[in-house]
């Protein structure tokens, strides 16, 4: 049972290490990694932002942020839809928990988009955020 224990400790520390470098590399200059609360401020303060959602039409559906596109990162014409989005706008990035949407933040610095910002554990954290 120790060895049970032992390993999910492991794996979740692997994780919060592997993540933590990730992010660093990822959230540099003009890409910044929100809480749902910073995030929330930022729609207030910058209404002209670009809200991306990346999830699946079925998550989607299921709820999403106002005003939300929904473009899921699993659609093989993702970088052109994205392509229609305004690059001189803020975009606002989410998934469900934060993996994909990461993984779309740098697909979209590769398409030229400079001022990302993202939120840390996604749409979850969104719902469960009660502030603002």
């Amino acid at each position: 049972m120790i060895w049970a224990f032992v390993i999910v400790v492991a794996i979740v520390v692997g994780w919060f290490a592997f993540e933590g470098t990730w992010d660093r590399r990822l959230f540099t200059e003009g890409c910044r990694n929100l809480s749902a609360s910073e995030a929330k401020a930022w729609l207030r303060e910058h209404p002209e932002t670009q809200v991306l959602d990346v999830r699946s039409k079925g998550e989607y559906d299921g709820g999403a942020l106002p005003k939300a596109v929904n473009i899921s990162l699993g659609d093989q014409a993702f970088a052109s839809k994205v392509g229609t989005l305004d690059k001189a706008k803020p975009v606002l990035v989410y998934c469900a928990g934060g993996f994909r949407s990461r993984k779309a933040v740098a697909k979209l610095k590769e398409l030229g988009f400079q001022n990302l910002q993202h939120i840390h554990r996604g749409y979850m954290s969104w719902k469960s955020d009660s502030s603002g």
